[in-house]
This record gives structure tokens, C-alpha cells and sequence, in this order.
């Protein structure tokens, strides 16, 4: 190569290396001059090299500052990194659910001769009843009508016949939800539920949902699923007592599974979902109304799958059950004291994570094996049957009074110190009336309701629509039907028998049960927190609107949960949740515990000694006087107590206590062939109005003495903590027949503690009332009122109220 082509090639080198913006660098370099173009092109070269020189340093810096720029985030979790980890975990989870499908073998089945008897007993130890026995009689699935046997799989599982046997989605989900704590949610198919029910237990463990998905993909792959589908139908639990179509078939509709219809079938499969909830005998109107939307869903979807004609299943029409027969053993009390052991004792195990739900509960009890000791004291359930057949059933007459074969009575009595229901009366028999009237929840507490709303008024420390605190003494407007005031809902309450009460206090509203005074003061308290403060007490409040007529008690409760809210107010505020089992032990459990029933605060102290004081009120002057204040039995036992008489007297209570013993009693009016609600009136010839009403002052208040003062002989005081009312007042404002001109409550002043003030009351009012001034608007001078030849004192308590329900 030649002088001048070296100097061409270095040339050549100088302009790659240029930069590309040749203007700014012709700017900024002066041309040659002439006659040095080998100084120049040495010169170029010379800088187009530094200017590499310099690029790649700076792209080394910038490099450098770069990786120190870089987070440890960034660093760890590389895309690399993320997808290895990703395959990593996938070949190790199909690794070890290989090494689990293949070390998981299908078990032998649950034999029935595991299935030990629950033993029962009193709490002194003597046995009350031994059950646990199976009824199930397996039948070949070819028996079942091919209609009936895709009810099941309409309810249950519509892709059965297609499908591998499990839901992964919905088996991911009960696994998460397992692990989260968050109890069973997750969905199963017909194999998962046979598998469950079958070849495992009930236990909520993860480790029991992955072999309930491996066993069903096995069974799957190893039986046909006529197989499958009859083994689930024989082995499901229906309620009753009975396993097993076969058993279900006889015990609700007294034919063999062969005879059963779609209709019948489809009930039958509606049941599986929550057979406790779902029996229409002793369903809740909610519970019939649920398991009527299942009944139609079941049907439904047969049509969807083309098992039904559209035709055929718009002519069907609900098939109503027979009602049950008690099981041999179960005669009397004790079928009803067992029914509810078994049922504390199922929610028990829900709630401490032994069962995933109710159902799966139900089926851990039944299994048996269980020793349960009652809370039942001997003496006193003796007493409690005895009282209500000498003051009530004796004296009814079915063939010289129809009604009197609608009467049904309920009665729970609670140790308020311990929370043991010490005894408990259903009914007049469980194998002649299957329902529980001590627990059943489908009657309205009344006018028992009200002393909530003082607690909450109380505790909430409320003041009237004046802004006056509410207390025992404050003045509001007793005029009937009077529309209350600062509501957005219209609502205006009659009293009973239409009367005007004019402006009284709230003890005299309370002692005479005036529902105006009562629907303002829930308004007046704000309803939301009179239904919070209810819950709080132990009622069930769960989807309740916070409306007006919730004041007038037109929620649904039991004589157990009236029970417990006055428990709750007996022990000071401080929760009471009414528990039958004293203990329950299993071998197959042994870490099992029951719950403690007495819980802390739920409402304060003072609020609730408060509601203790004003109730000794009703007992000793008010429409408890004649039952209990005046009872002959009575010696000198504190009471505090409250009656209802729910919408058209279908209902009528007195839910009262002493120191030591608090009792509800119930008394339903319930047609004895249909079993809807039908009203008490004209029923017995004993303690009834002369219109016939039957009131919570009359045969309820009348049991609840009778007993409370047969059992309860100790005299002790109420140990109250409270300013708080008179509690006995030995005059009541005249019944006025014109309202009040006022429209909304007024409120007189919280009571002096001068001498010149009405005496404050005592904590435990004797059992004959004291004389108090009448803190009243009306002139002093005003007569008292006398009883209405109609309407024998005490006798007088809630209307029967059209708005009462609705």
C-alpha cells in the first residue's frame, strides 16, 4: 500500500468517526489549511480517537453508576428469576399431588358399627337418655324412579354425569378458605360429598379436603356413576333421624323410595342442604320460604337439563310432608331436651372449628359416641312440667272449646350467675308435639320486647325530642295512636283497647305497657342502636329493619333467647348466653371444650341495674300485680318482670326474674291440624279477660309464680347499682277517651336529690307498693283510675294491633 492510500484509509477512519450532526462540527473545527491535509488528516484521526476514547469511558461511568442505580427488588426478581421459581413450584406441587394420588388409596367405608349410642344425663349424673341409634335402609339405586334420581343431581351437581368427580375451583377455594380461617365455602360435586360422607370424617383440615379431591378422582375413574349417585342417596342425611332415601321416603312421606313422586323426590333433595333448617314441620317461615326457592330451583333446573317436561313441572304443586313421629325413648320432656343438647352442642362444634358448618355438625352428634351432662336440675324440670299442667293444660277442654286444642305453652329457666338452663318445659309431649315451644322462634315477644328499648335508651344515655335525658321519671305523651315524632317512617301505635293515657312517666308507661310511649322513645334512642343494643342482650336481630314497629316487639324470639337478654339484665349487663350442656366428652374429640356462657359487658352496669329497677315496677304495680305480686306463694322474693300479648293474642308472655332464677314463659296459639299462627282468645275458662283475650298477666305470669316461688324460697335482694325511677307507683294517670294536645313527648326534670324531691327508690322494692308522689303533668287532684268491669286488673297488657307483625 502506497503513501496516499494510507492516508485515504486514515481518512476514511477519521470520518466514521465523525459525529453524525456534521454541521456542529463543521462549526466548531476551522477547515485545513491549504497544502496540510496530512496535518489534518493525522489531526482528525488523533481526535476522533480521543472522542472515542472519551465515549467509551463515559459509557463505562454511566455503566458503573447504573448497577448501583439498580434496586434489590429489581435485581431479585428477574423475569428469569420470577418464571424458574413459577416452573419450579408447578413440577413440585404435580410432584406431590402424584405422590399423594398414588400413597391415597380408597378406604374402607364408615361401617355402621361404629356408630355408638350419645348417652344423656342430668346435672346431678342420673341418666336421662341414651340415642344414637341408625335409620337407614340401603336400597339399589334401579328402585328409584330415574325422575326422583335426578332431582338430586339437579340439586346438587348438574354436570355429575360429565364431569371427573371434583370441582378444582371450588375445592381451591374451600382450601383457601380453610386456611384463612374462614370455615367452609367452597363448592363440592355429588363424588366429593359421597366421599366425605362415606370413605372420611367432617374434620375441617386441609389435609381432609386433598384426600376427599384425590379419593373422588380415583372413585371416579374406578365406578360407573350409578354407582356413586346411589351410594350418596343412601348415605346422605335427611333429617329426622333418617339416613338414606329409603328412611327419608317413610319418615316424611310414609311411602318406600320406589313410590316416591318428582315433586316428593325433589323435596327430599332440597332437604340435603340444611335438613334442621329445611323440615317444613318445624321450619321458620324463613326456613319454609328458602327451602320453597330450593324445591323450585331443583325443579328447574330438570327442566334445563331436559329430565322434566316444562308442562308437567308448571302443574306441580308443593307436596307438604307428614309431620314427624318421635322416636321410640323420647316420650314427654326428654325428646325435647335432647333435641336441644344435640343442637347447642352442634353450634359448639362450628364454633371452635371442629365442623365446617351446622349440617356438618348435625352429622358429627349423630355419629355418636358422645357422653353430654345437662345443665338440667331434676327437681326443677319436675316442678317446671308440674306447674304448667296444673295451672294451664288441666284446664284445657278441646271437645268443649276448639281453641283450646290451639294452646301451646314454652317455658326455659335460666341461672343468671352461671347461664345453666336449669330446666325446661316443649310442650305437652315430643312424641305428640314434635316442635320445641322453648326454642322455636317464629312468635313475637310483644310487649317483653320493651324493657330492650330502655336499655338502650340507657346506655345510649338518649334524650327525648326536647333533648331532655330519658330517665325512669320522664314525662312522654300516652295518647293512643299518636303518630311518633322525628321518624322518617308514619307510624302511630294504638294502646290497648284504644285507651289515652295523656302525659305519664316512663315507669307508669312500662307498668301499664303503653305502646305510644314506647314507639317515640325507640325513635327518640334511634332504632339502629335500640336493634344493637338488642343483639348485644342476645337476641336474634340479623337482617332486621331498624323501623318503628320493631318497638312493639314484632321481631321473632324464643322463650331461651327472652330468657338470656333478662339474664343478661339480672347479671348486670354483663352476657348471658343460655347453655343445656354442662359438659360433652368423645374420644374421637378429645380436645374439645365448650364455651364459657357467661361473657362480659354488653351494656353497662348502671343501664342495666337501671331496667332491673323499673321492672320491679310491673310485678308490684303494674299488669304482673295480680299473678305474682299478690300470688299467695310469694314470700318476699324480689322480682322484676315484663308480659306481652303479641298481634291478635297469638302470643302471650311473662319473662320475669329473681336474684337467683330467671324464666321465660310463652304461650302460641297454633292450629293443631294446619299449625299456622291462630290467636289464643277464648281459650280455658280460667285467667282470661271477660273479652277472653289471654294476656302475658294472666296464665303465663300465673306459671311463671307458680314455679318461680315453688323452687325459689331464698329472699335476697337485688344488688343494684342505680338512681334510676320509683319502681313502684301506687297511682297511674287517669285513662284519658281525648288525646293529649301535645303531639310529642316532654320530658320533666332528672329528679332532685333534695329532700323535697320523691324519695329515691329502693334498690329491692318490698312486695306491697310504697306510697311516692306521682310525678305527673295532670293535677294532682286527678282520681286514680279503677278497673274496668271487663277488664280484671292485672289482667290488662298489649293490644291486639293491626300494625303488630306487618
Amino acid at each position: 500500500m502506497g503513501r496516499a492510500e494510507e492516508r485515504r484509509a486514515r481518512q476514511r477512519g477519521g470520518r466514521r468517526a465523525a459525529p453524525r450532526n456534521r454541521s456542529t462540527e463543521t462549526e466548531s473545527v476551522a477547515p485545513p489549511a491549504p497544502g496540510a491535509a496530512g496535518t489534518s488528516a493525522a489531526a482528525t484521526g488523533g481526535r476522533a480517537a480521543a472522542r472515542r476514547g472519551a465515549k467509551k469511558s463515559a459509557k463505562g461511568g454511566r455503566g458503573k453508576a447504573g448497577k448501583k442505580d439498580k434496586s434489590l427488588i429489581r435485581r431479585i426478581f428477574t423475569w428469569k428469576k420470577i418464571l424458574g421459581t413459577f416452573l419450579g413450584l408447578t413440577v413440585a406441587v404435580i410432584g406431590a399431588f402424584v405422590w399423594l394420588y398414588v400413597s391415597t388409596p380408597i378406604p374402607k367405608g364408615n361401617p355402621d358399627a361404629d356408630l355408638q349410642s350419645n348417652v344423656y344425663k342430668y346435672g346431678n349424673g342420673a341418666i336421662l337418655a341414651r340415642d344414637g341409634e341408625l335409620n337407614r335402609e340401603n336400597v339399589d339405586l334401579a328402585q328409584v324412579p330415574k325422575p326422583v334420581q335426578h332431582t338430586f343431581v339437579a340439586a346438587e351437581n348438574k354436570s355429575f354425569y360429565t364431569d371427573a368427580g371434583v370441582d378444582l375451583k371450588g375445592t381451591t377455594r374451600g382450601v383457601l378458605n380453610t386456611l384463612m380461617g374462614k370455615g367452609a365455602q367452597g363448592g363440592s360435586t355429588i363424588t366429593q360429598q359421597y366421599v366425605k360422607n362415606y370413605y372420611l370424617s367432617q374434620e375441617q383440615t386441609v389435609t381432609r379436603k386433598l384426600k376427599e379431591l384425590v379419593i373422588s378422582l380415583k372413585l371416579d375413574r374406578e365406578e360407573s356413576k350409578d354407582y356413586i349417585l346411589a351410594g350418596y342417596i343412601n348415605t346422605s342425611y335427611y333429617g329426622r333421624g333418617a339416613y338414606g332415601i329409603q328412611a327419608a321416603a317413610q319418615a316424611y312421606y310414609g311411602v318406600d323410595a320406589g313410590k316416591l313422586s318428582v315433586a316428593q323426590g325433589a323435596y327430599l333433595a332440597a332437604l340435603l342442604q340444611a335438613p334442621s333448617q329445611y323440615d317444613w314441620s318445624s321450619a321458620s317461615a324463613t326456613g319454609q320460604r328458602l327451602v320453597m326457592a330450593r324445591w323450585n330451583y331443583v325443579l328447574d333446573n330438570m327442566v334445563e337439563q331436559d329430565w322434566l317436561k316444562k308442562s308437567e313441572r308448571d302443574a306441580m304443586t308443593f307436596p307438604k310432608p307428614k309431620e314427624p313421629k318421635a322416636a321410640p325413648g323420647k316420650e314427654g320432656q326428654v325428646g325435647y331436651l335432647v333435641d336441644a343438647a344435640n343442637a347447642e352442642l352442634a353450634r359448639q362444634l362450628v364454633a371452635q372449628g371442629a365442623a365446617d358448618d351446622l349440617e356438618s355438625a348435625n352429622a358429627l352428634v349423630r355419629k355418636g359416641g358422645w357422653n353430654i351432662e345437662l345443665n338440667i336440675d331434676k327437681a326443677k324440670q319436675k316442678k317446671l312440667e308440674e306447674t304448667v299442667k296444673e295451672q294451664l293444660t288441666s284446664k284445657l277442654d278441646k271437645k268443649k272449646r276448639k281453641v283450646d286444642g290451639d294452646v301451646q305453652a314454652g317455658a326455659v329457666s335460666v341461672n343468671p350467675k352461671t347461664g345453666a338452663v336449669e330446666a325446661m318445659y316443649g310442650g305437652v309431649g315430643y312424641t305428640e308435639h314434635f316442635v320445641n315451644n322453648a326454642t322455636r322462634t317464629d312468635y313475637q315477644p310483644a310487649s317483653t320486647f320493651k324493657p330492650v328499648i330502655l336499655a338502650a335508651a340507657f346506655d345510649e344515655n338518649a334524650k327525648t325530642q326536647k333533648g331532655e335525658q330519658i330517665t325512669a321519671d320522664t314525662l312522654y305523651d300516652g295518647t293512643s295512636k299518636r303518630p311518633v315524632v322525628g321518624s322518617d317512617i308514619g307510624f302511630a301505635p294504638e294502646n290497648e283497647d284504644d285507651q289515652d293515657y295523656g302525659d305519664v312517666t316512663v315507669q307508669t308507661a312500662l307498668n301499664q305497657s303503653i305502646n305510644s310511649v314506647f314507639a317515640q322513645m325507640g325513635v327518640d334512642v334511634g332504632m339502629p342502636e335500640v336493634l344493637k343494643v338488642a343483639g348485644n342482650l342476645g337476641m336474634d336481630t340479623k337482617g332486621l329493619k331498624a323501623v318503628p314497629a320493631q318497638t312493639l316487639g314484632t321481631m321473632s324470639a324464643s322463650p331461651l333467647q327472652m330468657a338470656g337478654v333478662y339474664a343478661t339484665l339480672d347479671n348486670h349487663g354483663k352476657k348471658v348466653t343460655p347453655a343445656i350442656i354442662k359438659s360433652a366428652q368423645n374420644s374421637a374429640h378429645p380436645s374439645f371444650q365448650l364455651a364459657k356462657a357467661v361473657g362480659g359487658q354488653v351494656i353497662d352496669r348502671e343501664a342495666a341495674d337501671s331496667v332491673t329497677s323499673v321492672l320491679t315496677g310491673v310485678v308490684d304495680d303494674g299488669t304482673a300485680k295480680k299473678s305474682v305480686r299478690d300470688n299467695p306463694l310469694r314470700k318476699g322474693q324480689k322480682v322484676a318482670g315484663k308480659t306481652g300479648t303479641s298481634d291478635n293474642n297469638k302470643s302471650a308472655w311473662f319473662t320475669g326474674y329473681t336474684p337467683d332464677l330467671v324464666t321465660s314463659v310463652g304461650l302460641f296459639g297454633e292450629d293443631a291440624k294446619t299449625h299456622a299462627q291462630v290467636p289464643l282468645t277464648g281459650a280455658t275458662t280460667g285467667l282470661t279477660s271477660t273479652k277472653g283475650r289471654i294476656n302475658g298477666g294472666g296464665f303465663p305470669a300465673q306459671i311463671w309464680a307458680t314455679y318461680t316461688f315453688g323452687v325459689s324460697t331464698k329472699v335476697s335482694k337485688f344488688d343494684l347499682e342505680t338512681d334510676q325511677g320509683a319502681a313502684v307507683r301506687t297511682s297511674s294517670p287517669s285513662p284519658s277517651t281525648s288525646p293529649s294536645p301535645s303531639a310529642s313527648p316532654s320530658s320533666s326534670p332528672k329528679p332532685s336529690t333534695s329532700p323535697s324531691s320523691s324519695p329515691k327508690p329502693s334498690s329491692s322494692p318490698s312486695s306491697s307498693p310504697s306510697p311516692s308522689p306521682k310525678p305527673s303533668s295532670s293535677p294532682s287532684s286527678s282520681p286514680s283510675p279503677s278497673p274496668k268491669p271487663d277488664d280484671p286488673p292485672g289482667q290488662g297488657d298489649d293490644p291486639a294491633n293491626p300494625l303488630l307483625g306487618q
